[in-house]
């Protein structure tokens, strides 16, 4: 195998070409502060040497959890292709400017979303989510909207990554890379 990033964006090719709805989905997993386990399914919006990035309300559990224990595990798995890989690392939030490079490509109303959503505290019902979407767009009813300041990303720096496939009888392919002193080591793993 060559490079694990390099052989991840050839993985995510294939995958976005394989007619799937949303192959950026990935399993993202982090830990409070007591160790108490958590995982829900985000977007992957960029990924290169430096990690895989995703964006949240900087209010929300997930961003708690990172604060806590800046640490986190992404699983990809791409059905159709029989594929998955697995991401472990830090986890670190990307710099303001990378945050509203990205927020500046989103569609307006995700952008009001962003601001009218308290991501994980009660509502009353969804007429208060739309309560809300109305009042951010009185408020930017023309032009550009701005990042809200508890919206940004974060970036898993990966320290793993395994790439597993599957094969007839349960003999399936499975390959660590690990990060030691920036250097990628390459081991395969029994199924």
């Amino acid at each position: 195998m060559t490079d694990p990033i390099t052989q991840f964006n050839a993985w995510l090719h294939d995958a976005q070409h394989c007619g799937m709805d949303e192959p950026t989905a990935m399993a993202l997993a982090t830990a409070d502060a007591q160790g108490r386990p958590s995982v829900r399914m985000v977007l992957l919006k960029h990924a290169d040497e430096r990690g895989f990035v995703f964006y949240t309300n900087l209010e929300s559990v997930k961003a708690a959890d990172l604060k806590a224990n800046p640490h986190a595990e992404l699983c990809f798995y791409w059905n159709p292709l029989s594929r998955q890989v697995r991401i472990t690392g830090p986890v670190e939030r990307v710099s303001d400017a990378e945050a509203d490079a990205y927020f500046a490509t989103r569609p307006r109303l995700s952008q009001i979303g962003a601001w009218a959503s308290q991501q994980s505290r009660p509502m009353q019902g969804y007429f208060e989510l739309e309560q809300a979407c109305a009042k951010v767009v009185l408020r930017y009813p023309l032009g550009a909207v701005p990042r809200p300041p508890f919206w940004s990303g974060y970036r898993v720096v990966p320290e793993r990554l395994e790439f597993w496939k599957q094969k007839p009888f349960r003999r399936h392919e499975r390959i660590l890379f690990t990060r030691e002193h920036g250097v990628w080591k390459e081991q395969w793993l029994y199924p």
